[in-house]
C-alpha cells in the first residue's frame, strides 16, 4: 500500500473512533479478563444467530455443566439440549467436544493460558489449528481473554469497513488482514465493540439507516442517499445493541 493511501486510511479510522465514541461512548474492558477456554466455547455459540440467544445457550452449558471437564465426559446429545435455544445445536455440541478433546489431549488439560506468552501470529495460528476456529473466535481469544491488540473482524465489521470505503475486500478474513496494521492498538477493543453495534443499529445488511449515521459524510457506500431518502432511514433504531455475549463470560 502506498504510504499516502496507509496515511489517508489511517486518519479516517480516526475520524470513525471518534464519531462512534461520541455517538455510542467509549467501551471498556471488564477488569477481570475472561478463561479462554469459556471464551472460545461462548464464541463458538455465537454463530448464526444472536448475542442473546448465544448468551442463553453459554449460560445453560455452564449451569449443566459446570467444569468443561464434566462438558467432555457428557454425550453429544446432553451437550446439544443444553444449547438448543442457541441454534445448531447438533453441530456445535459435536464441535464443542472435539475441540474440548483436542484442548486436553495437546495441553494435558482443559486450559488454553499457556498461548498467553506467545506472540499474537503464534496464537492465532495455534488456535486456528482446533477445528471450526477461524481468524474472528481466534482473534476474540485473544483481544478479549489475553488483553492483547488484535482486531476481530466479523460480519458487520466487514460490511461496514468496505462501505465507508476503508477497505476493499471480498471476505471479514480479508478485512482482518488489512486492518491489523491500520487501526491503533489501544482503539482496537473499542472499534471492534462500536462497528458491531453501530451495525446491528444502523448501517444494517438490509436497507441501512442512511438517514441516521453519523458517518455519511465519510461513507462511500453508492446508495447511501437512496436510503437517507426513506422516512424510516431517518428515525434511527431503538433496538438494544449494546449486550455484547463476549462482555458477558
Amino acid at each position: 500500500m502506498h504510504r499516502c493511501d496507509l496515511r489517508g486510511k489511517r486518519m479516517k479510522i480516526a475520524s470513525v473512533i471518534n464519531l462512534l465514541e461520541k455517538t455510542l461512548g467509549a467501551p471498556k474492558q471488564k477488569r477481570d479478563a475472561p478463561n479462554p477456554v469459556d471464551l472460545l466455547v461462548a464464541t463458538l455459540l455465537s454463530q448464526n444467530t444472536n448475542d442473546h440467544n448465544s448468551h442463553r445457550a453459554y449460560a445453560n452449558l455452564k449451569r449443566i455443566f459446570p467444569t468443561w471437564e464434566d462438558a467432555l465426559g457428557a454425550s453429544t446429545k446432553k451437550i446439544a439440549s443444553a444449547i438448543r435455544v442457541g441454534g445448531m445445536a447438533a453441530q456445535k455440541s459435536k464441535r464443542i467436544k472435539e475441540i474440548l478433546h483436542t484442548i486436553r489431549d495437546r495441553y494435558g488439560s482443559i486450559d488454553l493460558t499457556s498461548l498467553r506468552r506467545m506472540e499474537i501470529s503464534q496464537a492465532m495460528d495455534e488456535l486456528q489449528t482446533l477445528k471450526g476456529v477461524g481468524k474472528k473466535t481466534a482473534a476474540c481469544v485473544i483481544l478479549f481473554s489475553f488483553r492483547k491488540p488484535v482486531f476481530p473482524v466479523d460480519t458487520h465489521i466487514h460490511r461496514i469497513l468496505n462501505r465507508v470505503g476503508i477497505v476493499r475486500t471480498k471476505t471479514p478474513e480479508k478485512t482482518f488482514d488489512a486492518m491489523q496494521s491500520l487501526v491503533p492498538p489501544q482503539k482496537m477493543y473499542s472499534l471492534h465493540t462500536n462497528l458491531i453495534r453501530f451495525g446491528r443499529m444502523v448501517c444494517k445488511a438490509q436497507n441501512p439507516l442512511c438517514g441516521a449515521c453519523v458517518l455519511y459524510d465519510l461513507c462511500e457506500y453508492q446508495d447511501k442517499e437512496k436510503f437517507a431518502l426513506s422516512r424510516e432511514s431517518k428515525k434511527g433504531d431503538s433496538e438494544k445493541v449494546h449486550f455484547m455475549l463476549l462482555d458477558n463470560v
